[in-house]
């Protein structure tokens, strides 16, 4: 198991699924680990690695509501698992309904589904009503929630290190999933993309969910990258973006893009 420093304090693990990654901040009484995942064996070394350091886990913060976001495992510990409250109503009314396991079944990568431990997954506790921060002990990682890839999802800025964990958005290897249930998908993820934009330049090194990191040059590249995308899908274009282009580095986000292009054609714009 291998945790990547990317600045102080601040390590990384890249899962085999889709580059996922999960995020460890460091503090002087334990460790904060943020979107854990994704396989059995890949959270049981997060959690050895963390042993190994002399961190346990004290809390921990679910970015959004998707599946591979909000997985655990035994080994990390009972510490508090935070997300939004939207998040954490979204994950309670999943796990309240009979028979969630196969309908959350289709949306699991087939080569990894049985690594995929499904126990104790959900199990969020909303953040405190007002707080701007997520409530653990230790340096201070300002939660900035928006909804632009789901409803209750967020950002973290480590703001002493510099470090922003962006969740879903601002990969280089995922157009941006946009939340088609919403009444206003666009207008709701270019504000998320706004969002991120405005702490940019606090900002040395980002996480997304998936893909690789980068500093913040980086970032206000794939801000830029993910804005004309979204607003092509707008103005009903066809978007010049590498992500879906020949030489994509997944074959089926072209699929991805196409459904969501003819999930928006025709669909009157919220002003």
């Amino acid at each position: 198991m291998t945790l990547e420093p990317i600045a102080e304090g601040v390590l990384v693990h890249e899962s085999e699924c889709i580059q996922s990654r999960a995020t460890v901040v460091l503090g002087p009484s334990g460790a904060l680990v943020v979107d854990p995942g994704i396989t059995r064996a890949e959270l049981a070394g997060i959690a050895a690695a963390l042993r190994g350091l002399r961190q346990p886990v004290v809390a921990a913060f679910a970015t959004h509501p998707d599946w591979d976001h909000v997985l655990w495992h035994a080994e990390l510990g009972e510490a508090p698992r935070f997300g939004t409250a939207a998040c954490a109503a979204a994950t309670a009314e999943l796990l309240a309904r009979p028979g969630w396991q196969e309908e959350l079944a289709p949306w699991l990568p087939p080569e990894f589904i049985d690594d995929i431990p499904m126990e104790l997954l959900g199990l969020i506790t909303p953040v405190p009503d007002a707080s701007t921060h997520v409530p653990w002990d230790s340096t201070a990682v300002r939660i900035l929630e928006h909804r632009g890839h789901a409803a209750g999802h967020a950002a973290l800025l480590v703001e002493e290190r510099g470090v922003l964990v962006a969740g879903d958005m601002v990969s280089d290897i995922l157009v941006p999933f946009l939340d088609l249930g919403a009444s206003d998908p666009i207008g709701d993820y270019l504000a998320g993309l706004d969002v991120l934009e405005g702490v940019a330049a606090a900002v040395n090194a980002f996480v997304p969910g998936h893909g690789s990191v980068g500093d913040g040059a980086e970032l206000r590249a794939r801000i830029a990258l993910d804005r004309a995308y979204v607003t092509a899908l707008r103005d009903g274009e066809e978007p010049a973006d590498p992500r879906i282009g020949s030489s994509a580095p997944l074959d089926w986000m072209v699929d991805v893009h196409r459904a969501q292009a003819d999930a928006l054609a025709g669909r009157p714009l919220v002003e």
